[in-house]
Order: structure tokens, then sequence, then C-alpha cells
């Protein structure tokens, strides 16, 4: 049994006392402990050694006491899997020698056995598990198939996704077969983690809101459908999409147990727009981290108020950024676990 059960609870539409917290990218390079590990070991050797992935996912717990741990990993570990070669560059990002371009290019992708090539997540999990205690829930996540596509075919990240989207709209045929071969995957891929142990899931669409409307029900919603179809009754599934204030009614509709929020959409309209009845994560900004540690208290409490307590799960509206001072981050979590009605 989970010890601290809220944010399970708060999952599930229960009544609590107060919302649980925690923070997107919290296990990570705002943290000093989190660096000096960077300064040993390249950013694949930490997702691929257990014992570093667990270390990092706990390093946060210890210092600020959120209510959930989200396991360190990258989403472009699955392209990776599937025998898509995946570099991680110093100041530049993920690297990708060989995108995705053409019919041809897909023949080499495979669907994996995910518990040989992505055993070395399962054995993080379960060491994350010894080292929580069963104090907290963990989660596991996964980036969406429109989002992994995004990299493949990009080669690199981008501010506008341009040759991906490109890709998807003039070889539609091959696009769909590589969000496919990418859905099948993770289905797979998050099964294994919610088997080995996490408490919840969470799909992160961070390009979603690069699509228009009708094309993101084409090329990213069917398939995050497939996902929660597939995992919901195994596991609480949280579905995130940057910039897609749009499709939240269709991810509250969707058997998924919460909707993540962005910061561009007040908590007024998120309620509006998912009808109500759903968990809602989010969606403080995270450059707002950067303010005096009253002004974020301040903050947080209107931000609370205004999503109502219940059904209701704090953080931000995406990652943390690399530069926030310890003190604010703190501010954040702080103010959420002493709030009062």
């Amino acid at each position: 049994m989970i010890k601290n059960d809220l944010f399970l609870r708060a999952l599930k539409g229960e009544t609590v006392d107060r919302p649980p917290v925690w923070m997107m990218r919290q296990a990570g390079r705002y943290l000093p402990e989190f660096m000096a590990l960077k300064e040993k070991y390249d950013f694949f050797t930490r997702c691929q050694t257990p014992e570093l992935a667990s270390e990092i996912t706990v390093q946060p717990i210890r210092r600020y006491g959120m209510d959930a741990a989200i396991l360190f990993s990258d989403i472009l570990v699955i392209p990776q899997a599937m025998n898509i070669e995946v570099e991680m560059k110093p100041n530049f990002g993920p690297y990708l020698p060989n995108p995705i371009r053409s019919t041809k290019d897909l023949e080499k992708v495979v669907v994996p056995d995910v518990k040989d090539s992505l055993g070395y997540v399962l054995a993080a999990i379960t060491q994350t598990k010894e080292k929580l205690e069963d104090e907290i829930p963990l989660i596991g996540f996964a980036g969406s198939p429109w989002t992994i596509l995004c990299y493949c075919v990009e080669g690199q990240g981008s501010k506008s996704f341009d040759k991906a989207r490109g890709f998807c709209f003039t070889q539609p045929k091959a696009a769909h077969e590589l969000l496919q071969k990418i859905t099948d995957t993770t289905i797979a891929y998050l099964k294994a983690k919610v088997k080995a142990g996490v408490n919840a899931v969470q799909v992160f669409d961070s390009w979603g809101g690069m699509l228009s409307p009708q094309d993101y029900q084409e090329f990213s919603w069917k398939y995050i459908q497939q996902i929660v179809d597939a995992l919901k009754d195994e596991a609480p599934v949280i579905v995130f999409g940057k910039g897609c204030w749009f499709a939240l009614r269709e991810m509250a509709q969707s058997g998924a147990s919460a909707v993540g929020v962005d910061w561009t959409c007040s908590p007024k309209n998120a309620r509006y727009l998912t009808g109500g009845n759903i968990t809602l994560q989010g969606n403080f900004d995270p450059a707002r981290l950067l303010s005096p540690p009253p002004e974020i208290k301040r903050m947080v409490n209107q931000m609370i108020r205004e999503f109502g307590k219940d059904k209701y799960v704090a953080n931000l509206g995406h990652g943390i950024l690399p530069h926030i001072p310890l003190e604010n981050a703190k501010a954040f979590i702080d103010a959420v676990k002493e709030y009062k009605e």
C-alpha cells in the first residue's frame, strides 16, 4: 500500500484536504545533485543505468517531498528501441543522424520486444520502488506517437517541425505506418512499466499544438486514444498536450483519468472545455517560478482556488526550467502542501 496516496485519490476524483503536487521534469537540471551526476555521466548513460535513473528520480523527493515521483528517462528511448539512432548532443539537444523521410527508411524501423530493448527502464522502476519504500506513487511516461514522429522525421528539435508536418501531408500512408509502429511500441512499453510497478502513466504530446485541430485528430489524437484504451484498465492515464486546448474535450472523454493543461489556458476555460467532471493537472507557468517566493505562493493559492481543490493535481504547465532557484521550487511545492480552504 502507498502511504501517501493523495495523488492516486485525486486521479480517482475523490474528495481530498488539499491537491497533490509534483512538477514535470522535477528530476532534472535545476537540481545541483542532478548536475553533479551530469558532469560524470552522459545523458543516455544516465537513462540506461538503473542505479543512476532511480537515484535521479528520488533526488527531488528527498529535497522537497512531492506527492508523486516521475521516473527519470526520456521520450526518445522509444525510437532508440525501434532501431532509430538517437544522440543527445551537448548544448544542442536530440540529434537523429538518419531521419525517417520515406517508405524505404521505414523498412528498418521495428516494433521491438520492449522487455529486451527497454529492460533497463524496467530495472530502474524496480530500483526506484525500493528507494521510495511505498511512501508515494511512481509515474511512468511516454511521448505521444506524433511527438516521437516529429523527432524521427525532423532529425532534431525544431520551432515548427516543418519537415515532420510535410512528411505527414505529402506521404500520409508512410506517416500513418510510422505512427502505428510507434503506438504499438508505446503501448507495450507502458504496459511493461505498469507490470514493473509504476502506479500511473502520463502521455506527453509536447508538439501537438503544432497541428491544426483537424490535423491533430488525424495525426495525433487517434493514436493517443489507442494508448488510453489499452492502458486505462491497468493504471490511471494522464494525457498532456502542450498547446492543445482545442482537444481538451476529446481528452476528457477518452477514458483517461486526468488531463494536463498548459499555462495558456485558464482554469475556468479548462474546466469548461473538459465538461467539469475530470481531474485536471497543471498549469503554473514554469517561467513564473522566477518570481519572488511570496509572489509564487500567492499565485499558487489563486491557481488552486480557480481549479478547485478536488479533481485537481497541482503542477506546472510544462517542464521546470533549468535556471529556477531552489527556494522558488520549494515555494511552489510548499504553497500546495500548506493550502487550506
